[in-house]
């Protein structure tokens, strides 16, 4: 019974607080303090501290702290599952709809108005971040990285994952700050 309780508790503010976690929170508030009485508002205040102080989606990580002190690592996934559905479930119906007008002149027109708007986005965000590991690290570093990178997306085909797994244990071992 716990585990449908951390469901509901995330999942009906998930559906009804349109407009992301900032919406959301006082209708989880409503759930967790006063429907479920799992928490005070003093607990449950500190928690959504703690989950505005940690990077991500404020929602997803009070649902997984809450979830676990009243369920385990089971309620835990409960409550992050329950806080993605309402999107995944809106996600797949949109897309069943897309895919069933994919031959309509309307979307395929919009398809192509979006698919270079998005490329657009990307680019400037790639030359952002190359700007950032220009002045964080250099041009040598950075040229270095791009050109490793590249190689071995492009030439050796080799899964971005491992590109970027490549990347971070560079950066750790070479580019750490020295503490």
């Amino acid at each position: 019974m716990i585990y449908w309780e951390i469901f509901l508790a995330f999942f009906i503010p998930g559906i009804v607080g349109y407009g992301g976690g900032p919406a959301t929170i006082p209708l989880i508030e409503y759930e967790v303090v006063h429907r479920y009485g799992w928490m005070s508002v003093e607990e449950f205040g500190e928690v959504l501290a703690l989950g505005n102080a940690l990077p991500g989606p404020i929602a997803t990580k009070m649902a997984g702290y809450i979830g676990f002190e009243q369920g385990g690592i089971l309620g835990a996934s409960v409550g992050l599952f329950a806080t993605i559905a309402p999107s995944l479930i809106l996600m797949v119906i949109l897309l069943s709809i897309l895919y069933k007008f994919k031959d309509s002149p309307k979307v395929k027109l919009l398809s192509n108005i979006v698919r270079p708007t998005i490329a657009v986005l990307l680019g400037m965000l790639t030359i952002r971040f190359v700007e950032t590991s220009y002045l964080e690290s250099g041009w040598l570093q950075t040229i270095f990285l791009l050109g490793v990178s590249y190689y071995l997306l492009e030439k050796k085909k080799v899964h971005p994952a491992y590109v970027i797994l490549g990347a971070l244990v560079y950066g750790a071992v070479f580019l750490a700050p020295a503490g």
